[in-house]
């Protein structure tokens, strides 16, 4: 198989971009390891990053991708995607329960519970990511095939985004154990994904089916991004921290996700 155009680019920038999950990952260190306020703000931080970008970015994406194909169904395609997302992440949850024992019900604040739910939700947090990385791998290694310049605005646009969900991953994981290695590996690991998307879209560069595959992946991803922050980030966040702190770190993701998009012309 012959490979593409700008190969070697292509997959160094996408593989850079998928790297800067490891940033918010070394950034979530700076919190302290025992302050549940601060890990409020951050709960509350990685709901706000999630939730603007799934109606601000992952699901107008979708719906421009699904559009090219299907310029008439396009938008109830998109509608059935976030659905479909949703329904996956109540399954998910349905199946993955929280397994606590009577004890644990009557006494709440015992640590281990305490320590189950935070990793929960960064599990579940690093798995949402992953999903939603790959689709952004095979976007950054297409556009980098046809155009370096191009590739490079939406591989930083991309590795802006992975840094607060890298944070967003690494931060629950870090709080449980305690060890900085741990954290560093989920937040590595759920950028892994995107020159995974890469390679896959090498051997369909070209067709329209990624095309497909990708707009009604992000937006299926948007709704599983959705249930998680307001059935497991948000209510952790008011749990561990008054309603003031959560909201704090709410606006803060928003805010600086926002910001990012400003900054690099999106």
């Amino acid at each position: 198989m012959e490979l593409p155009n700008n190969f070697l680019p292509a997959m160094l920038i996408t593989f850079l971009a998928g790297l800067a999950t490891t940033i918010g990952g070394g950034i979530a260190f700076i919190v302290k390891k025992n302050s549940l306020k601060a890990l409020s703000v951050g709960l509350g931080f990685s709901a706000g990053v999630m939730i603007f970008l799934s109606f601000t970015d992952l699901l107008p994406e979708a719906d421009r991708l699904l559009s090219v194909n299907f310029p008439y169904s396009h938008e109830w395609i998109t509608f059935a995607g976030f659905i479909t997302g949703l329904v996956i992440a109540i399954i998910i949850d349905f199946f993955l329960p929280d397994h606590i024992n009577e004890d644990d019900v009557l006494h709440p604040d015992k640590p281990s519970h305490v320590k189950y739910k935070i990793k929960r939700a960064g599990l579940f947090t690093a798995i949402a990511i992953c999903v939603h990385n790959f689709p952004e791998g095979m976007a950054t290694f297409f556009t980098t095939t046809q155009n370096i310049t191009l590739g490079l605005s939406v591989g930083l646009a991309i590795a802006i985004h992975n840094i607060p969900e890298g944070i967003a991953v690494a931060l629950p994981i870090y709080h449980v154990t305690g060890k900085k290695r741990y954290a560093m590996l989920y937040a590595a690991l759920s950028g892994t994904t995107e020159p995974i998307g890469a390679l896959v879209g090498m051997f369909v560069l070209g067709m329209f089916l990624p095309q497909i595959l990708a707009g009604a992946l992000m937006a299926a991803v948007a709704g599983i991004m959705i249930y998680i922050s307001f059935d497991t980030l948000l209510p952790l966040a008011k749990e561990y921290g008054d309603w003031h702190q959560s909201l704090v770190g709410i606006l803060s993701g928003i805010i600086v996700m926002w910001m990012s998009l400003i900054l690099i012309g999106a």
